[in-house]
């Protein structure tokens, strides 16, 4: 057995500790996972170990909104500067494009229960300081922006450890059910965090609300001191060299030959970049241009439709079993996503458009999770937690890239026509990853 991935039929490199062979991906014809064992519906709900992170993560999740809810209202009000409102977006999301990988190296490396502790501690110093600087009255524009890099910096040392402890917690045969089910509660954080933010905001105001906002990441960080789990627990004889920061790039190149897993980081890439962060920040414009009665009104269905579909997504993939994690999965569902974009961005009903929202975020999640997956099960024990920071620098990272395609080409073009191509870009892109990926398996 090999035991840097615990698969029987590998065989480890000599000197390396590394298998000699890419752990096989479920069959792409039957969609039979690779154990081959009947996996019971939320199995990872039923995993007392996996049960409590899977809640904890949410709490954690809806904090993260709950906080950008609350200090997004604040610096508006205090600065009215549209320059910053675009750099709390890209500082929520460059700090994924740039450290990702270097993160997902230290998850390799260190218990990743610390890891995930010291992101959950970050958070709330962040939550703590800006609660300081609205009592006191001094918040200055440069302290904002500090405060809002290392919130993002907490979310992407954050991502690869908690990947790596799915793995640990699920096991290969779970691990599908795992990472989906992880996406539906982080999908109802963000679903929730907009309404609990907004209670808080308007029944205690922004200082006390953004102190409460540090108790939902307490049930996450003190259950990480109870677990026996590392993130390691079920790979402990791979070897896990120390990598610097050149070195954790070195993942670029050893995986390039597997053009399955190329083909889940370049489909995570597609929708980030063309499509990404940018939906939820034009919703206005559409809610506007639909004529729906109310705008605000109608602003605040396309938000709720938006993250619904996400849970709905995951609730649907778990409650059939159907779907499983395979390339030809990713690229079904990821062009789901797209057209659903295009259609959504050319539609002139508010109803479809309604629904179109709710199937995007359907795809939106099944595609994510999938990829997600079967990156993981593909990758090798020592290489695992860089291996899914790279994924994470693509999946993340370049939703900053998204206020580009869509954001600044609307001032040129209009939103619609942006929107429009950029869906149609993604649709174009993800069938020809699919290509890629099917015309090396066939090759192979």
């Amino acid at each position: 057995m090999c035991a840097a991935c615990g698969i029987p039929t590998h065989m480890p490199e000599a000197g390396t500790g590394r298998p000699a062979v890419i752990p096989p991906e479920p069959d792409l014809a039957t969609g039979s996972p690779a154990g081959g064992r009947a996996v019971p519906r939320f199995a990872a709900l039923r995993n007392r170990d996996c049960r409590p992170y899977l809640f904890g993560a949410g709490l954690a999740m809806m904090a993260d909104n709950i906080e950008h809810v609350i200090t997004y209202w604040v610096l508006w009000q205090k600065f009215h500067s549209p320059a910053l409102t675009g750099f709390e977006v890209i500082s929520h999301w460059v700090p994924f494009l740039l450290l990702s990988v270097l993160f997902g190296s230290w998850a390799d490396r260190y218990d990743c229960r610390r890891l995930i502790q010291g992101a959950q501690a970050l958070f709330m110093f962040v939550s703590i300081a800006w609660g300081v600087l609205f009592l006191t009255g001094s918040l200055r524009v440069w302290e904002a922006c500090l405060l809002l890099v290392l919130h993002g910096c907490a979310g992407s040392l954050w991502a690869p450890a908690e990947q790596l402890m799915l793995h640990d917690f699920a096991g290969r045969d779970e691990l599908p059910s795992a990472v989906r089910l992880n996406a539906t509660f982080r999908s109802l954080g963000v679903l929730f965090g907009p309404v609990v933010g907004s209670a808080l905001l308007l029944g205690l105001g922004p200082t006390a609300g953004i102190f409460a906002n540090v108790a939902f990441y307490l049930p996450l960080t003190l259950f990480l001191f109870r677990t026996r789990f590392t993130g390691h627990t079920r790979d402990q004889g791979a070897a896990r060299p120390r990598v610097g920061v050149l070195g954790s790039l070195r993942v670029l190149r050893d995986v390039r030959s597997d053009h399955t897993m190329v083909s889940m980081i370049i489909l995570a890439g597609l929708g980030s970049f063309f499509v990404g962060a940018s939906l939820q920040s034009v919703m206005p414009i559409f809610a506007h241009d639909l004529g729906a009665g109310s705008a605000g009104a109608a602003y605040g269905i396309l938000l709720f439709a938006n993250g619904a579909g996400g849970v709905i997504g995951g609730i649907l993939l778990e409650v059939t079993g159907r779907i499983r994690p395979t390339a030809k999965a990713a690229v079904i569902s990821t062009t789901i996503y797209g057209v659903t974009s295009l259609f959504f961005a050319t539609t002139t009903s508010y109803p479809l458009a309604v629904l179109l929202v709710v199937a995007g975020g359907v795809a939106n999640l099944a595609s994510m999770s999938i990829g997600q997956t079967v990156v993981q099960l593909r990758a090798s024990a020592a290489d695992r937690g860089r291996v899914i920071g790279l994924y994470g620098m693509s999946a993340n990272g370049l939703r900053a890239g998204s206020g580009f395609t869509v954001g600044l080409a609307a001032a040129a073009i209009g939103v619609h026509w942006s929107l429009g191509l950029s869906s149609a870009a993604l649709c174009a892109g993800t069938l020809a990853a699919g290509a890629y990926a099917l015309r090396a398996r066939t090759s192979g």
